[in-house]
């Protein structure tokens, strides 16, 4: 497991094929198979080099993650992955909330300039940055009050987490071929994703170098 923000993780659960399945894969139609790396690693780069997709789809992993329902809703935009979330219609959600560090703040606000996306309406100073990030723990602490009281007076459970923001940390389990893994590293850890899904990114192509090495060290060529 290993952690990611203030409070998320990105737990490994399984993997299945390899960088050799890839090849037996692309080498059904010769009844080849996988022959040894000095020879085999030539067709490998052809088959991602020039977008033979397919035999990639012969891999995977699934993972568990802890993160922001901010980052979640940027992650289910990628349909080809499989999703099961943790729901507060039946159980409660855990009193734990996203804080960016005043780093963060700052940076992100100094970065804004080149990425449209996160352009800031006025210049920040790091007094009113740290202002808000007060504000932001007034809103999250005031947030948990109306959540816990409409639990306890018996508000159903899918009404009484309507005050619970974006920020809150969910849990889920994600499964995905190694194709689309890829497709969601390139995307995601692009610099004009936003810093909080691209570090969950950058923890996903460690655990692809680890299991499928000889395919990760193409992508990140």
């Amino acid at each position: 497991m290993t952690k990611v923000l203030d409070k998320g993780y990105i737990e490994f659960i399984e993997s299945w094929g390899s960088d050799e399945r890839i090849i037996e894969a692309a080498r059904m139609s010769t009844n080849k198979g996988f022959v040894n790396w000095d020879e085999d690693v030539k067709l490998l780069a052809y088959l991602y080099n020039h977008k033979h997709m397919t035999p990639f789809e012969m891999a995977g992993m699934v993972l568990e993650v802890k993160a922001p329902i901010m980052v979640f809703r940027e992650w289910h935009r990628h349909r080809t992955m499989s999703y099961n979330e943790m729901s507060a219609r039946y159980v409660p959600l855990p009193d734990e909330d996203y804080v960016p560090t005043l780093e963060r703040v700052m940076t992100g606000a100094n970065t804004a300039t080149t990425n449209k996306q996160a352009q800031s309406l006025a210049e920040l100073n790091e007094q009113d940055a740290m202002d808000w990030l007060y504000m932001l723990q007034d809103v999250y602490n005031h947030c948990q009050i109306v959540y816990e009281y409409g639990l306890k007076v018996g508000i159903p459970k899918e009404l009484a987490r309507l005050p619970i923001t974006v920020g809150r940390y969910s849990r889920m389990r994600v499964s995905c071929n190694l194709r689309n893994w890829l497709a969601f590293l390139t995307l995601r850890q692009d610099q004009a994703a936003q810093w909080e899904i691209r570090v969950y990114a950058d923890e996903i192509c460690k655990l692809i170098a680890e299991h499928f090495p000889k395919t990760e060290e193409l992508f990140s060529k």
